[in-house]
């Protein structure tokens, strides 16, 4: 009964197509009769749809169903309203591709039907009474939302909302139901209206064409912008390639334009450094006449060098000799002066019996006698006046000759520095010739070596020239003797190994930098260091023999700063080889900065090998022996225990030998002389000579420095606190003013501070 009465219901199904192949998008709208007919309304084209949605629209619109066709329509939509009262489901979860075939409209039901349906199907009048003849199913349709042969209710999944939530525009569910069942209480109008209200209320979404028009347009807008925004993406990217491509091109010439420069750079060094090398020879060839050279002397089946003077020492041999002419004419001189020189007024007053042995000398003279031997008469005497002025002018003259030979003597003095930088000179120059490296090879394709700056006994240390950093280095250069074994090559490389270790992690304005370390092959390896223009220490001395006390405190100031970093830093390390070779001065003179190098025999006082009383020395016999402590030479069953003081000691040797030009143990001995003779053990006191003079100050310093106890010796961290150097003033009594600084005074009075 409720099935026929809602087979008299209009039934309306809107819904919205979208067509993605040919981009159309409209509106559809069912209208079902109770007569069995229906037909689509084709809706206007949505925004962004052409014309040919309008036809798509039409395609829908005016369809007519057969009426058993939409009998299953309405049994659908009864059945989904039952469901949905008892499940509390919307309705659009019944229109999905999994129900039953048999509740979609093509579904083939008895023949006796069969040809009304195909009738309708075939043709179908409009309402102007035209025909129109339909070639395929409505169901056709939708086969692109999903489900096969589906009617409009079980299209995509659009959300629609339930009829429970639908209060504000219909009746509840039971109500109508209710209304339904009982045909005497409603007119076939109500009838209609309510079949009409739960019909759209089960089917219809509440998205209207507006809503869905705006939602599209906003999308649209979206899909505009991301597009946009994509497009200006494109573009930013097209302008960074653009720009990353202009970048490396400029980056390509600018690499051709370095290279360039690079490679006019080493041009023009290697000419300044062939000119130097050129004018270092020239003027070595002139030394050679002026100072000497080496000549070759043969001594029976071998050939030694003999070392020759040039014309300099040569002239100053001869006005030595001159001069030594000259006193010994003069003291001649003097002692026939002595022979006429007058009688006192006491010689005047002698016995006349003189006279006659006088006369007989006369007589003699006068060859009266007949002697056979000549006598020569006595000189004339001289007045008191002219023995004066005879005495005077000797007197002049042998201190002239004491000045002139005073000044050859200083002059022979400075010749002789002179001589040894000739000669280092030679050496150097001979040194540079017979070396590999001597043609201005480039190293690790970075390093453009230039000339070189001295040679030990395994390695070559040459002024080098920094490609990349656009900087002077000094290049050190190890080269391992072929004929070793491969441990000994083994062991050298591991102590160079470990001194770049050590030396890699300094970072202090006393100490040379290590910017790098490379192989050549496997017998050649390589040590870049910070170049400084000066000469070292011992160098300096060597010049000049000594310095003031000032510029010999400011050296030790640096060098101590130097060592209190060593002991610092973790785990402290003794460099075990301070002397003045190893101190640079940077600008050369002694009035500027220092720095220390050379860290080959340092030692790591980690805690494996340190204990409390120092650490044992596994290199005894290594080093330089004028600068080591006596604990360095104690031979026992167990090596000595060696500590920080060892750099101590070091420390006070090298401001000794800055003060008065000396060593204070084994000055003018050999390193063998020392060790045989035990001259550094037998060093229990050091004795100061009388000039140059040196202040009591630095005496004390020196020897708090070399106490022969290593127990009685300052340590680094003391010596940097020692009054002595203090940056702007020396107190002269430093318990006194101690005391007084206890006292609480605020200054110590003017006499007890010496500025220095």
């Amino acid at each position: 009964m409720q099935e026929d009465e809602l087979s008299m219901n209009q039934l309306q199904y809107r819904q919205f197509i979208h067509v993605p192949n040919i981009g159309l998008n409209f509106s559809a709208k069912y209208h079902g009769t109770g007569e069995g007919q229906g037909r689509w309304d084709g809706g206007a084209a949505q925004p962004g749809s052409s014309a040919a949605g309008v036809a798509g629209g039409a395609l829908y619109g005016g369809g007519e169903w057969k009426h058993r066709e939409h009998r299953e329509h309405q049994r659908g939509a009864t059945k989904g309203l039952t469901n949905n009262e008892c499940s509390n489901h919307s309705f659009g979860s019944l229109g999905s591709s999994s129900d039953k075939e048999s509740e979609t409209p093509e579904k083939k039901h008895s023949d006796s039907s069969r040809g009304r349906k195909r009738k309708a199907e075939n043709q179908s009048e409009s309402s102007q009474g035209k025909t129109v003849v339909r070639g395929s199913k409505i169901s056709d349709y939708f086969d692109f939302q999903g489900g096969n042969g589906s009617s409009p209710v079980r299209g995509p999944p659009i959300a629609l909302r339930s009829p429970q939530n639908s209060h504000s525009h219909s009746a509840p569910a039971s109500t109508i139901r209710q209304n339904s069942s009982s045909p005497t209480s409603l007119s076939f109008g109500d009838h209609m209206m309510h079949s009409k209200q739960l019909s759209i209320k089960s089917v219809q979404t509440d998205l209207t064409v507006l809503k869905l028009a705006a939602l599209e347009s906003n999308k649209n807008q979206d899909l505009e912008k991301k597009e946009g925004r994509i497009d200006d993406l494109l573009r930013a990217n097209c302008d960074l390639r653009r720009q990353i491509d202009e970048q490396q091109k400029l980056l390509e010439k600018y690499k051709e334009r370095l290279n360039k420069c690079i490679t006019m750079s080493k041009k023009l060094l290697i000419e300044k450094s062939t000119q130097e090398k050129q004018a270092c020879r020239e003027r070595s060839m002139q030394d050679r006449l002026r100072l000497g050279h080496f000549t070759t002397v043969r001594h029976g089946a071998s050939f030694t060098e003999q070392w020759a003077d040039g014309f300099a020492f040569q002239n100053l041999v001869k006005q030595q000799e001159w001069i030594n002419q000259q006193r010994e004419e003069i003291e001649r001189q003097r002692k026939l002066l002595a022979k006429r020189k007058p009688p006192t007024a006491n010689a005047s007053q002698a016995p006349a019996t003189n006279s006659e042995p006088k006369q007989r000398k006369a007589k003699a003279v006068n060859g009266a006698d007949n002697d056979t031997f000549l006598k020569p008469s006595l000189p004339q005497l001289l007045t008191l006046a002219e023995y004066h002025e005879q005495e005077e002018i000797f007197k002049l003259r042998l201190g002239h000759l004491k000045k002139e030979e005073a000044e050859i003597q200083a002059e022979l003095e400075r010749l002789e520095r002179v001589r040894n930088l000739h000669i280092r000179e030679l050496k150097r120059i001979n040194n540079e010739d017979s070396s590999q490296f001597k043609d201005h090879p480039t190293l690790n394709e970075r390093y453009l070596l230039l000339h070189l700056l001295g040679r030990g006994g395994f390695s070559e240390v040459y002024k080098a020239f920094d490609l990349f950093e656009q900087r002077y280095a000094a290049v050190k250069i190890h080269q391992l003797n072929k004929n070793w074994r491969e441990e000994k090559k083994e062991n050298y490389h591991k102590h160079a190994c470990r001194e770049y270790r050590i030396h890699k992690q300094l970072d202090h304005p006393r100490i040379v930098k290590l910017y790098d370390y490379f192989s050549l092959d496997t017998d050649t390896f390589c040590t870049v260091l910070e170049y400084c223009e000066g000469n070292d220490l011992d160098f300096y001395l060597k010049q000049h023999k000594l310095m003031s006390e000032k510029e010999a405190r400011s050296i030790v100031m640096q060098i101590v700063n130097a060592l209190r970093y060593l002991n610092e830093i973790k785990p402290p390390i003794i460099h075990y080889d301070l002397k003045p070779g190893n101190i640079l001065l940077v600008d050369g003179t002694a009035c500027g900065e220092i720095k220390i190098t050379d860290f080959g025999l340092s030692k790591i006082m980690d805690d494996d090998n340190y204990g409390v009383d120092g650490m044992d020395l596994t290199s005894q016999g290594a080093g330089t022996y004028w600068y080591l402590p006596p604990e360095c030479f104690v031979v026992g069953k167990e090596p000595p225990k060696i500590s920080n003081k060892v750099d101590v000691w070091s420390v006070g040797v090298i401001f000794f030998q800055c003060l008065y030009g000396r060593k204070p143990f084994g000055h003018n001995q050999s390193q063998q002389d020392i060790l045989q003779e035990n001259t550094i053990l037998k060093a229990t006191e050091v004795q100061f000579p009388v000039k140059p003079v040196a202040t009591n100050e630095a005496k004390a310093f020196i020897r708090r420095c070399l106490a022969y106890r290593k127990e009685d010796r300052f340590d680094v961290h003391q010596l940097g606190s020692d009054s002595y150097l203090l940056p702007h003033m020396r107190r002269s009594n430093s318990s006194g003013n101690l005391q007084l600084a206890l006292s609480g005074s605020s200054a110590p009075p003017p006499s007890s501070i010496i500025p220095y």
